[in-house]
């Protein structure tokens, strides 16, 4: 499906990224993986060249940096001549004890948001060549508030808009941007926003228990989305977001 296609994921290392990087290999796509932990993004890598027998371009960075960022761009475009699909998956949580303080909120800011606007925009010359496209992640929690995670749910909302308003500059040009908004996947980002095992563990066991479906979304079912929505398959849909959370945005089907 994605043969000779050049797909640059962030965040590749870990959790959805990484799904999304396996899912592509699958599909024959050609790779550049963008990760800050360089022993993780090389097992991936890894895992990737076994599945379609393509060295993917591994590129150690971090997404607040405007160096790194240029550094993205211009390592995938040199050594494959071009980028087809953009996913920017790299983002932080941060779950505090107490009210997020600025450096919080920054960073978190700085990482879901401006990272993903300044590679968008950075990307977008090789997009028009290619006539690609960008997926964006981003969560169910750009619409549904959680005080304790205000500044990620903040951060989420303006994803929401940031793929509207690209997609509504860039379609007449041809390049199509949307985003997949996840419930909770169960990945390492609620512990690294500082959540214990044990809160973290309680709430995945809340959350399928309250889901319609009773389960919760795994990293792979976000991939497929991702797959998809990048794919010849979606041509006409630019613009949308689309939620994949186990129906758990429609509240709990035992207390109808």
């Amino acid at each position: 499906m994605f043969t000779d296609k050049v797909v640059l994921i962030t965040g590749a290392s870990s959790g959805i990224g990484a799904a999304c990087a396996l899912a592509f290999a699958k599909s024959s796509a050609t790779l550049s993986l963008v990760g800050r932990n360089l022993d993780n993004l090389s097992k991936i890598g890894k895992l990737c060249e076994k599945l379609n027998h393509i060295k993917p371009l591994l590129i150690v960075a971090d997404v607040t940096s405007d160096t790194d960022l240029d550094k993205i761009v211009e390592d995938t475009a040199n050594k494959f001549g071009k980028i087809d699909v953009l996913i920017n998956n790299a983002g932080i949580n941060s779950v505090p004890e107490t009210h997020s303080s600025a450096e919080t909120y920054d960073r978190v800011m700085a990482t879901n948001v401006r990272a993903t606007y300044l590679l968008t925009t950075k990307a977008t010359p090789y997009l028009l060549k290619t006539k690609g496209n960008v997926v964006n992640i981003s969560s169910i929690l750009s619409n549904k508030p959680l005080p304790i995670m205000t500044p990620y749910c903040m951060s989420k909302a303006a994803i929401d808009m940031l793929t509207k308003c690209t997609a509504l500059q860039l379609g007449p040009r041809g390049v199509r941007v949307n985003a997949v908004n996840p419930g909770p996947v169960k990945t390492e980002m609620f512990k690294r926003g500082g959540m214990s095992e044990t809160n973290c563990d309680r709430m995945f066991a809340g959350i399928e228990m309250s889901a319609p479906l009773k389960k919760t979304t795994k990293g792979e079912d976000v991939a497929e989305l991702v797959m998809f929505l990048a794919s010849d398959r979606a041509t006409c849909i630019t613009g949308s977001c689309y939620v994949i959370d186990c129906g758990l945005m429609l509240g709990d089907a035992d207390n109808l």
